[in-house]
Order: structure tokens, then sequence, then C-alpha cells
């Protein structure tokens, strides 16, 4: 099975400033990793301009109003130390955002079942009311709860693997039974949550690891603790947040996987999504800081996502 890429060029027009770490040649790797004949793609989607409703579902109005006010005519408006905004940002989040609902809503009318957002900026830091960590908006909270409202299911899960813990989605959905998120992450690290007390109702499950850990403690983390908790919560849709920045390439942090091993965990994710979400699963383009990692672990993600 191929897999349908949703990304529109608005979300190249995201301008964070010189020496950015979040920088459109991210996703010019990734897009360049997509074209690469290798790499199991069957259709490509424009992506929507998200809508106040999706974005309000899970995001404060305030907060909302705030980052739509905040969008610059011109060069680069910072809302904390590393989250900044130019005068294409704006609509880069709302792509990025109707990326994910418009991936979910493909795979629930088929025939592709499987979707890969590439898209920036990244989303997960970004809590109900604060965007932060280079996020705007919550990509992936927005599409799971779209999903929960419009395609009538009860149950979405989130697996994050980036080595960034993602706070924000863990913080929409603490209180949230119908939502399972679970994370690897490097700790300590940025944000500094995610440790395994933070359960919310029982459906957060965080998996820190420590600076140095490679593939066994990855793999480890996901046969005993993920893995077993997606069984039990039999989920009707996975999304993922798909972070490659704990690739042993990777700048920002000290994880030492490398592109078999996010191939790894997704066929885990497929083989879930087949037994209990009639194969429906979404991934959507989170961190990644290494251009070469970013290029080679694109093409394993979406590769093994094909899987089936």
């Amino acid at each position: 099975m191929k897999v349908s890429v949703h990304t529109h060029a608005d979300c190249l027009g995201h301008e964070p400033g010189p020496g950015h770490p979040e920088s459109p040649s991210r996703l010019k790797a990734v897009l360049q990793a997509l074209d690469d004949p290798s790499c199991a793609v069957t259709e490509r989607h424009d992506a929507p301009l998200a809508t106040r409703e999706q974005l309000a579902r899970v995001h404060d109005a305030g907060m909302l109003d705030m980052v739509f006010a905040a969008a610059p005519a011109q060069g680069q408006v910072f809302l904390d130390a590393d989250t900044a905004m130019s005068s294409h940002s704006l609509e880069a989040a709302l792509r990025a955002a109707g990326a994910v609902c418009s991936a979910i809503d493909g795979v629930f009318a088929g025939p592709q079942r499987r979707a890969f957002c590439a898209v920036r900026p990244p989303g997960h830091h970004a809590t109900h009311d604060t965007a932060m960590g280079f996020c705007l908006f919550n990509n992936v909270a927005i599409g799971a709860v779209h999903a929960l409202a419009v395609h009538g299911i009860e149950r979405v899960a989130i697996i994050d693997f980036d080595v960034h813990h993602g706070n924000g989605t863990a913080d929409i959905f603490r209180a949230d039974p119908r939502v399972l998120y679970a994370s690897t992450h490097q700790s300590p690290l940025y944000p500094g949550s995610g440790a395994p007390s933070q359960r919310g109702l029982g459906n957060l499950v965080h998996v820190p690891l420590a600076a140095g850990a490679g593939s066994p403690e990855f793999r480890a983390a996901f046969e005993t603790r993920i893995l077993p908790e997606l069984e039990k919560f039999a989920p009707q849709l996975v999304v993922v947040s798909a972070g490659f920045d704990a690739h042993r390439l990777d700048p920002l942090a000290n994880l030492n996987l490398d592109a078999d091993d996010f191939a790894w965990v997704t066929r885990q994710l497929v083989a879930v999504a087949e037994r209990h979400a009639a194969g429906r699963l979404v991934s959507a383009l989170e961190g990644g800081y290494s251009l070469n990692a970013l290029h080679e672990s694109t093409i394993a993600h979406v590769n093994a996502l094909s899987a089936h």
C-alpha cells in the first residue's frame, strides 16, 4: 500500500529568522526524500487552511486571537525566545493543521488508509493556550479532535517519538479519556516535562530516555510500555507525531537512533492500526534538524507506512 502525502508550498514560507534551526530547508529535505523513486508515495494533496472551528476545538479563543494578531507584515516577531512568526507564518501554520485534518478525512473516506503530512511549523509543544517551542498550533491534536468530532469514533491514539516531549499534546488531552497519548523522549531536555508519573487519567504514557540511549532502549520502551497500552486501548485511528530529532546526527539532542529505528517503530504502529483501526494511520512531521537524517528517516518512515 502506498502512502498519500499532504503538504503545501505555504509551509516553506514560514521564516523564523537567520540561524533558527526550524528553517525551510527542513521541509525541502523532506520533500526531496518524498521525490526519491524509492519512496512509496502515491498521491499528493495540497493541504487546505484549517478553519477557525477546527482550531477552536483545541485552542483557547484568546490564544488564537493573539497568534492571528501577531503575524507581522514583514520581518520576524517572537512569541517567546524560540518561537517566531514572519509574514507568511500564519498561512504555514494553518496549512500544517489543515493538512492533518484533511489527511484524516482521506483515510476515513478511503481507499488510502495511511497518510504523511509534510508540514511545518511543527505543533506538539503548543498547549491549549500557549504557542511555544517552535510551534504555533498543535497540528496532531487538532486532527485528533477533528476525527472525534466529525467521523464518529470514540478512541484516538497519538504516538510521539520526537526527541522532545510533546508537552502541548499531553496538556490538551490530560483529562480526555478518548485520546491515548504515548511519548518517548530524551530526559532531561526541553521542555522538561514527560515524567512517567504524569499519567493524566491513565491516558498519558511517558517513557523518558537518558542521553546516549539508542536502539535497544528505544525499542524496549515500545515493546514493554507503549505497545501493550495501545493494544488495551484499541484505537480507531492512529496519529503519529513523527519527529526525527532522536536520530544520532541531530544537533539539538543526544539520542542515538537511526533510520532503521524509525522504520521499525512505524511498522509496529501500522500493525496496531491494522488490528484495531481498519489500517487508518496519519503521521505528521514534527522535529528533526539534521537535513541528512531528515532525508533518510523520511524515506524509511514512509516506506514502513506502506507495509501491509
